[in-house]
């Protein structure tokens, strides 16, 4: 019973996080350009009512996400969050003043990545693990996630500019998995008390990881012209960081037989291959429904299709 609360907490807060994602990608466009991480977006987007009605509806969905977390595997809940981007697109035709002939690309690359993630999950059968980690997990995993999002930042700093929301969303997915993570297994540490300090590194470490990941997010929304490369690589390595980080730290178990680890090898290849799809095509799309805008540092709002 349980497995089912947490399966269907977890498909309402993939609903409000698509809505949210799509109000809060479409708010970025109304707000100047402030690069690939800077906190000035931030105070630029508060003043957007869209954009705080949107922040209101992803706390929601934080909500529902840890119920679901107190309910279900982190392995079980983190891959069914890929709803999410099927959500977001539906909304984004729903929201979308133009009307253009579908894209087939990109509608493959959304399906691919989300059926390869939901089989993995199908196949993969998580469950189990336990709840309390020691602080001897803390700084491997502050070390990890320091260096992939150094790598990340530094790509989007000086690459290519058309990268730039590839970049940021990789660092925003592993962020997210992290974030995922730690709320896990923060409420379980709560009920230890706050008399030693080291007991609630899980919670420290939230408060730190949890803001930044959520300003990655909103830079790669703004970096990127459509919502559903950005949201499909952030919502596909969210799952793989938290169901990695959930078999090492949390003992959690999985399919294991060499047919059921073939499967689980194809969905991730099918996943992979959706993604690709995706951020080869977008810059392609982007360039044909906006002209390149050069030093401009206020973009204009662009009407969202369905993508």
């Amino acid at each position: 019973m349980s497995q089912v609360i947490a399966v269907v907490l977890t498909l309402v807060a993939a609903f409000l996080f698509g809505l949210s994602s799509v109000l809060e990608q479409r708010s970025t466009k109304l707000v100047p350009d402030r690069g690939s991480f800077s906190p000035r977006l931030l105070a630029d987007l508060a003043r957007q009512r869209r954009w705080l009605a949107a922040l209101g509806i992803q706390i929601a969905g934080n909500i529902l996400q840890v119920a679901a977390l107190h309910f279900g595997a982190l392995a079980l809940v983190q891959p069914l969050l890929v709803a999410d981007l099927l959500f977001a697109v539906a909304i984004a035709a729903t929201l979308g003043r133009r009307h253009h002939p579908p894209d087939w690309i990109m509608i493959t690359g959304v399906v691919c990545a989300a059926a390869g993630i939901a089989s993995f999950l199908v196949v993969g059968r998580p469950g189990g693990g336990k709840g309390v980690v020691g602080l001897g997990a803390a700084l491997p995993l502050v070390a990890s996630l320091a260096a992939v999002l150094a790598v990340c930042l530094t790509a989007a700093r000086w690459g290519p500019r058309r990268l730039r929301p590839v970049w940021l969303a990789i660092a925003c997915g592993a962020d997210f998995g992290v974030t995922a993570f730690l709320l896990k297994i923060t409420p379980d540490t709560l009920a230890q008390g706050f008399g030693d300090p080291l007991r609630q590194w899980p919670l420290y470490l939230l408060v730190v990881v949890g803001p930044l990941g959520f300003l990655l997010n909103q830079s790669a929304f703004q970096a990127g012209l459509l919502i559903a490369p950005v949201l499909a690589i952030i919502t596909a390595l969210d799952p793989l960081v938290s169901i990695s980080i959930a078999r090492v730290w949390l003992d959690e178990s999985f399919a294991s037989s060499p047919p059921d680890l073939a499967a689980e090898a194809l969905s991730l290849a099918v996943m992979t291959g959706g993604i690709v799809a995706l951020a080869h095509r977008a810059p392609q799309i982007a360039r044909d429904e906006v002209p390149d805008s050069g030093d401009d540092r206020r973009r204009p709002e662009v009407p969202n299709t369905i993508f």
